[in-house]
This record gives structure tokens, C-alpha cells and sequence, in this order.
């Protein structure tokens, strides 16, 4: 917690990474992992425009989720207009 005393331009502190993006792999913070019915899904790519990580990738309209950097946040899950995105739990993958 800052104290009045500290001097505002010092926080927050912030550790600068050195690796590239590419190599900052988050997705093993999850504890659900969203799952894509492919049968369901019509391609409308919502998930792909909502994903704050930008994990979704489309290959010829069809989502796939790279597993590396999705942080389990749920939205795509959320966003589906189809209910065709769900979460199941990380372990049972």
C-alpha cells in the first residue's frame, strides 16, 4: 500500500520483462478451459473479436484457441451467441 509520503511518479513499480510476447506463454494460469464445438459452430467469430488475449485464431472461419496464452477468462464462453464455446475443468483435459 503507497504511503502519502511516497512519491507518486516511483509507483506502481513494474518489472520489465525481456523475453518477446511469443515467448510469454500464460496459459497456465487456467483452472477451466474453454472447448469449441465444432459441429455447433456456425464461424460467426465472436469469440475471436471479444478475446482480450487475442488467443483465437481462425483457420477457414473456424475458431481454434491457442491453449498457450488463453488465460481461462471466459468471455469467449460468454460472447457465443451459438453456446457452441464452453469450459470445462483444466484437469479433466
Amino acid at each position: 500500500m503507497p504511503l502519502l509520503d511516497d512519491d507518486a511518479r516511483s509507483l506502481p513499480r513494474v518489472i520489465l520483462s525481456t523475453r518477446r510476447m511469443s515467448e510469454n506463454k500464460t496459459g497456465n494460469w487456467r483452472t477451466m478451459r474453454p472447448v469449441i464445438d465444432r459441429h455447433i459452430c456456425t464461424g460467426c467469430q465472436i469469440c475471436w473479436k471479444y478475446c482480450p488475449e487475442a488467443c483465437v485464431k481462425l483457420t477457414d472461419k473456424v475458431p481454434a484457441i491457442d491453449m498457450d496464452f488463453c488465460k481461462g477468462c471466459g468471455i469467449c464462453v460468454e460472447e457465443c451467441p451459438k453456446r457452441c464455446v464452453s469450459f470445462v475443468p483444466e484437469a479433466s483435459v
